[in-house]
């Protein structure tokens, strides 16, 4: 399968993220210069895909007892994680929560826990893409001083 598709794959699903599709990228190749801008702007897009996923189809799903068990759980842990920060900080919790690159704290969730919370759409969307755009910066990082690591040591070896 081509790199980008899988990029894009990564970079869309729930536990993978952007932490999962840039470093792939980049691992496989990718200039930083296209893999960067593509990863966050593919990420971004979970906000309002969420909101569509969230206003529509969920309404539909819940009525289904197996969707709305998984959902409720879904919903308790994101309200749990995201609670204090939203409620103490709004569109700036989110953004941070969003931006720390760790499992489970990507688009997705955070997308959800606003919508859970009652952050209004605009400031979600707005809220996610500075937080991608901010994982995005720390995960390039991360990875990119990996490779030149790498890269320093098996040339001393």
């Amino acid at each position: 399968m081509n790199d980008w598709l899988w990029t894009s794959i990564l970079t869309l699903l729930p536990i993978a993220e952007l932490r999962g599709g840039l470093p792939y990228a980049l691992v496989r190749g990718i200039p930083w210069i296209q893999a960067f801008p593509f990863c966050v702007i593919l990420n971004a897009m979970v906000a309002p895909l969420g909101y569509v996923l969230l206003d529509s189809i969920h309404k539909l799903l819940y009525r289904w007892r197996f969707y709305s068990n998984i959902f409720d759980r879904l919903v308790e842990r994101a309200r749990k994680k995201l609670a204090g920060p939203v409620e103490r900080y709004g569109f700036w919790g989110v953004m941070i929560f969003v931006g720390i690159p760790l499992p489970f704290t990507g688009a997705w969730t955070g997308t959800l826990g606003a919508w859970v919370l009652g952050l209004g759409r605009r400031k979600t969307m707005l809220a996610v893409f500075g937080g991608v755009l901010i994982a995005g910066l720390i995960v390039s990082a991360v990875v990119l001083l990996g490779i030149e690591a790498l890269d320093l040591f098996i040339k001393h070896v």
